[in-house]
């Protein structure tokens, strides 16, 4: 008996730990213009911000050129600089 109830604990503790760990798997690729960054939270970014959310699998075509800038915390690139509201 005391095996099955262990057993079963680590079953709810497994399933507790997966479910938690893919809620908070958000990341995706942000691009204003041809600067992208990652980010790992889902921002409602500003319209005036022109920026574009993709899938964290994108992949740009073969012929447009981008590069990634990355920064941390909540904001986006306008030219070299970090807009952060």
């Amino acid at each position: 008996m005391r095996l099955l109830t262990k057993a079963a604990a680590g079953a709810v503790l497994g399933a507790a730990m997966l479910a938690g760990s893919a809620m908070s798997a958000s990341a995706a690729i942000v691009c204003r213009g041809n600067v992208c960054w990652h980010t790992h939270e889902a921002f409602d970014y500003p319209h005036e911000a022109g920026v574009v959310v993709h899938e964290d699998n994108w992949h740009w075509g073969p012929r447009e050129r981008f590069v990634f800038r990355e920064h941390e915390g909540r904001g986006y690139w306008r030219g070299s600089r970090w807009i952060g509201w």
